[in-house]
């Protein structure tokens, strides 16, 4: 995974945890993508300040992640829906009863809202 995306989805997840300064330069960065000198100039403070900021609070989500796991099992079952989808559209390609298909239309519909 690309490590921009996967930033910002440790940003969505753990954020919050994060100091103020941190939730926002990661915000800025990652997310509006401004760059370390735009932050500074806005933020009145140096790039290298910035810089560091953004590192400890990436260090951070990393450690969140690495103990807690959210992401990692978000990203299993996200995966292990679309593989029963991909079954379900299966059956119910090979299915001739109408009853069948639309229970699993209604499955398909109830697994698509989790992910």
């Amino acid at each position: 995974m690309e490590k921009k995306v996967e930033i910002s989805m440790l940003w969505q997840i753990y954020g919050k945890l994060l100091t103020e300064k941190q939730y926002e330069y990661i915000d800025y960065y990652y997310n509006e993508d401004l760059s370390l000198s735009e932050i500074a100039e806005n933020e009145g403070i140096t790039r290298q300040a910035v810089r560091d900021i953004i590192k400890k609070g990436e260090r951070k989500l990393f450690e969140y992640e690495e103990k807690l796991l959210f992401m990692r099992k978000t990203i299993n079952q996200e995966k292990q829906i679309q593989h029963i989808l991909l079954n379900l559209n299966k059956i119910q390609k090979d299915s001739s009863d109408k009853q069948v298909t639309n229970i699993l239309e209604e499955v398909k519909k109830e697994l698509n809202c989790l992910v």
